[in-house]
């Protein structure tokens, strides 16, 4: 938890954002990102993801060491995984690249377990996500999707979604996640505030 929490402050320095920022894009509080941060508080995945959302980074790049070798083998046992207290986990399979935000997952769901709803993500972002067992209830911007083993589906990643296993058994899927651009830093530099004035 102590290198999430250094990538995390990290990479919200790296925006130019307090805490104060972070707590008004992600509705997460400014204790909790503090604890996070000084590694003494774990956080929910919804939490997380909203904390990534946030940053308009993913989860992977909070969880994972960026790699910038052509070839990256991840091997069995070496992914970073987050778990829910609820039961389900989401194991990262993509390396985190330098300049890119993309993530590839494999998500379990035990049966009649509701993941939550996530946050959409910056415009411009896609998601494509595959069965490979067991049943998924996914709602995208309240309509909702039943997928089973096999079935597969797109949509834009900049909308609110939630996951959820209606069946008795788990559910396995995998989910390619490509973020959108990035905003633009909630506060100008102090440059560029000296300018205006």
């Amino acid at each position: 938890m102590a290198g999430l929490g250094a990538r995390l402050r990290m990479e919200r320095l790296r925006r130019r954002l307090s805490l104060h920022d972070l707590e008004a894009r992600t509705g997460v509080s400014r204790s909790m990102l503090s604890e996070v941060e000084r590694g003494s508080k774990v956080p929910t995945v919804l939490v997380l993801d909203r904390i990534a959302t946030g940053l308009d980074t993913s989860i992977a790049r909070l969880l994972g060491e960026e790699r910038a070798t052509r070839v990256v083998v991840l091997r069995r046992g070496e992914h970073d995984t987050a778990h829910d207290p609820s039961g389900w986990e989401r194991r990262i399979l993509s390396p985190v690249l330098p300049g890119v935000e993309f993530e590839l997952m494999r998500t379990t769901i035990p049966g009649g377990v509701d993941a939550g709803e996530f946050a959409a993500h910056a415009p411009g972002s896609r998601e494509y996500l595959a069965m490979e067992r067991g049943l998924l209830r996914l709602t995208i911007d309240g309509i909702e999707h039943l997928l089973r083993a096999g079935d597969s589906i797109y949509y834009a990643g900049d909308c609110r979604h939630a996951f959820a296993n209606p069946g008795e058994g788990p559910c396995v899927y995998y989910l390619a996640m490509e973020l959108g651009r990035h905003r633009p830093s909630v506060r100008p530099r102090r440059s560029d505030r000296r300018r205006t004035r």
